[in-house]
């Protein structure tokens, strides 16, 4: 049996949190109906195939890439970095790993295939898709909870005007990733963190 290892990141966008990566080895006839890009599936859908993917893969890893790497390295290198450690993180090694983009992180020594717009053809990047954004969400709750008033729950650090406006009122979090331009902006004037 070939195992075919995908792999999908979620939080390259927003402004705050860590960068997250899942790596998924789904087993022939899995039964998860459903599996998408995640990006194209409600909130709802995807916390139900959450933990239906964990139950019914064969491997299955998420990792990532903290909001200091980001800073440090960049965010399209923090993102392999978060790939990396997902796929290193597996139970199981894979045959090949699949992944959803243009480029194959550096630090992979299996064989590996990038796949443009791979989460909606690849029901095993699909099922990564899924689970890298449902870690992700829930991670930024607790950011919520950590630092009120920027509205982490709602808009998941991504730059929308209620994000923004926040920013400017109460200035950047420890958590804001201080290389994104709104971010710096902000962060010349004083931080209530």
């Amino acid at each position: 049996m070939m195992w075919l290892c995908g792999v999908d990141e979620a939080g390259r966008g927003p402004l705050a949190g860590s960068v997250f990566a899942a790596a998924v080895v789904l087993p022939d006839g899995h039964g998860i109906v459903g599996l998408n890009d995640s990006k194209k599936l409600t909130e709802r859908r995807r916390e139900a195939l959450f933990p239906q993917i964990q139950q019914r893969a064969l491997a299955w890893a998420i990792a990532e890439a903290s909001r200091e790497e980001i800073d440090r390295l960049n965010i399209l290198h923090a993102t392999m970095l978060a790939m990396e450690r997902a796929v290193a993180a597996l139970s199981l090694v894979p045959h090949k790993v699949l992944i959803d983009g243009n480029r194959i992180p550096k630090g992979l020594t299996l064989p590996a295939e990038a796949i443009v717009e791979g989460d909606a053809k690849v029901e095993a990047i699909s099922a990564a898709s899924i689970l890298a954004k449902v870690a992700r969400d829930r991670a930024l709750l607790a950011l919520d909870i950590r630092y009120p008033g920027y509205g982490f729950a709602r808009h998941k650090g991504y730059p929308t005007a209620e994000h923004l406006a926040a920013l400017g009122r109460l200035g950047p979090c420890p958590e804001h990733r201080q290389s994104f331009a709104p971010v710096r902006a902000a962060g010349a004037q004083a931080s209530l963190w």
